[in-house]
């Protein structure tokens, strides 16, 4: 009896593992593509017949696209921080910890969701938030790049390896290069790579090529039971804006269109005009110049394209593309001379907050759509957690867009949306309209006497006639009733948001009636 017993337990044992193992292999594989600084309009299929995207455009078609995405704002200008935190943690900009530097660990990662559902969670690229969060997301990674080493080149990047201790300490960090045989080597970090002349083809793999050997190498070797989730943080398009040189060839300076809204410099000062970003070229920026900064990006853009391409070809090759969803997105717009601009610390779309986001994968039911409902990037994690059949965690705020992937819903997931940026900028967006106002606040000195007067500026424009945000009709007859009713729900949402009591608000509400119109 006892034999039997045990026998019978043996044979349970097995059916539930099996059983168990076979509901693994049922969940999909899941991975994120992340780039950096990728406006919406730097995709082919978007609109934009100057650029070559072959292989996002592809993932377009074989997927659903969201037309409206943004980024929420920053209280940092480098809102690629922010922009990731919202992303990882799947919480809007002000219910992040601080700036979004650190994700504390009751606001539960992307990683750490697919990890308690039993998947593997590998990490390739770009990190910018905190190493124990890291570390708590993934069980695996590849060349690990933005852990307070940043900004050499595209051709020389500190990277670290995947640390088993989760230390990632600044004494382990590399570069990779080619030796005198053209073959990849590893080398130190010595501190005089900022001095040497910027970093070309010839001197060693570019960031894209890194991350996607890896990503390549993991889906290759891959073997294991349960599904993968893959996070891949391209570090471009993000300057310096390198690409091989076949790549630049393929866009001519000369042949170049500028953005409908091109300016040799923007018309006010918006509390960022001389940051970073804006430094990279001169002022007033001249056509030749943004020429030449737009083909340096659609180039890095199509570089980065054909590494994407090589990823979608390896999970075809090893048959796990019919179980993957694949997510593409950007963390932020940027001016590339759009208004003026040059960098994204700005609430304008192209040039600030809108990004492209695209599902896509052999599992959706629905191809080659495009959804124009307004949505966050801190909506991703929800909507990824909901397609894969896992847990969305409790400290997620952001919306699920899985019914409207599925069509079981109206596309208007968000009524409006609502933007920040620091202590310059607010912007609401409702139907047609978009408003955004900004406001500089008076410096004093020691002594309390006044160094300058502040100033504030509105701006409103109709983005279905004027989606580059050209026209400016606040001070236009006609529209004093439509500006009124934006500025009510202007503030009304900066309080449900915890947003009233800060700098910006302050001299907002307190300017003189000169700077109220």
């Amino acid at each position: 009896m006892v034999k039997i017993s045990l026998l019978i337990l043996l044979c349970l044992t097995f059916i539930f593992c099996n059983t168990s193992f076979s509901q693994q292999r049922t969940k999909p594989n899941v991975v994120v593509i992340f780039t950096d600084d990728h406006r919406y309009s730097g995709v082919h299929a978007f609109g934009n017949e100057q650029i070559q995207t072959p292989n996002i455009d592809k993932l377009s078609e074989e997927g659903v696209s969201f037309s409206n995405a943004y980024l929420m704002g920053a209280f940092n200008p480098a809102t690629c921080i922010p922009s990731r935190a919202n992303l990882l943690s799947g919480r809007n900009l002000f219910e992040l910890k601080g700036d979004g530097r650190t994700i504390p660990p009751e606001h539960t990662t992307m990683g750490e969701a697919f990890k308690n559902a039993g998947y593997h969670c590998h990490i390739i690229g770009k990190w910018h938030q905190d190493r124990a969060s890291l570390f708590r997301s993934f069980h695996s990674g590849g060349p690990i790049m933005g852990l307070g080493l940043y900004l050499v080149d595209q051709y020389r990047m500190p990277l670290w390896d995947w640390d088993e201790q989760g230390r990632f300490d600044m004494k382990d960090a590399f570069l990779l290069n080619y030796d005198a045989n053209n073959v990849i080597k590893r080398s130190p970090i010595t501190g005089r790579e900022q001095k040497s002349p910027i970093g070309t083809e010839n001197d060693g793999p570019h960031t894209s090529e890194i991350f996607a050997n890896e990503a390549v190498s993991f889906i290759e070797q891959y073997s294991q039971d349960n599904p993968f989730f893959m996070y891949l943080a391209f570090h471009a398009p993000h300057d310096p804006r390198q690409a091989p040189q076949k790549y630049k060839t393929m866009y001519p300076e000369d042949e170049i269109l500028l953005p409908p809204s091109y300016m040799p410099q923007h018309p006010f000062d918006n509390g960022e005009q001389i940051i970073r970003d804006e430094q990279l070229a001169p002022w007033p920026r001249s056509p030749e110049i943004v020429k030449k900064h737009i083909s340096d990006y659609y180039a890095i853009i199509t570089h980065m394209d054909a590494q994407i391409g090589r990823l979608t070809d390896a999970l075809k090759k090893s048959g796990q593309y019919e179980n993957t969803i694949i997510v593409f997105a950007g963390d932020s717009g940027l001016g590339v001379g759009s208004h003026g601009l040059m960098g994204k610390q700005n609430l304008y779309d192209e040039a600030g907050i809108h990004v492209p986001f695209i599902i896509s994968g052999h599992l959706l039911k629905q191809k080659n759509k495009s959804f124009d409902g307004l949505c966050y990037i801190h909506d991703i994690f929800p909507t990824l957690a909901d397609l894969a059949g896992i847990s969305v965690p409790e400290s997620v705020t952001g919306i699920s867009l899985k019914p409207v992937v599925y069509g079981l819903q109206p596309q208007q997931p968000r009524t409006y949306a609502y933007h920040a940026y620091m202590q310059f900028q607010r912007a609401f967006r409702q139907g047609d309209y978009k408003l955004i106002e900004y406001v500089k606040i008076p410096e004093t000195r020691e002594d309390g006497t006044l160094i300058w007067k502040g100033s504030r500026v509105t701006q409103l424009f109709n983005l279905s006639h004027d989606p580059w945000e050209i026209h400016n009709l606040a001070y236009l007859p006609g529209y004093d009733q439509i500006l009124k009713e934006m500025r009510e729900k202007l503030i009304h949402t900066a309080s449900l948001y915890g947003d009233s009591e800060n700098d910006f608000w302050h001299f907002y509400n307190s300017a003189d009636e000169v700077f109220k119109r």
